[in-house]
């Protein structure tokens, strides 16, 4: 059975970007909302490695041995 939820004392910002995010998504308030709640409880999706090496590519980021000859370049260079 539906049960109704309600946000009480929410910041006026918030809703403001709420309402953007809902009218982005071509949905009502109470839509996007929902759809949050659904997409925070949808059980998580699972890594694979090649998955979590593209992330790391696409954001950039480097690897232990790449931290090890910055911190040894800094050192060295005092």
């Amino acid at each position: 059975m539906p049960v109704n939820l309600s946000i009480k004392n929410a910041p006026d910002d918030l809703v403001v970007k709420l309402k953007e995010r809902a009218a982005k998504h071509h949905r009502s308030l109470q839509g996007e909302l929902l759809a949050i709640i659904e997409e925070a409880l949808r059980t998580p999706h699972r890594l694979t490695p090649k998955d979590v090496l593209a992330e790391i590519r696409r954001l950039g980021l480097r690897t232990s041995a790449d931290a090890a000859a910055i911190v040894r370049a800094n050192r060295d260079g005092r």
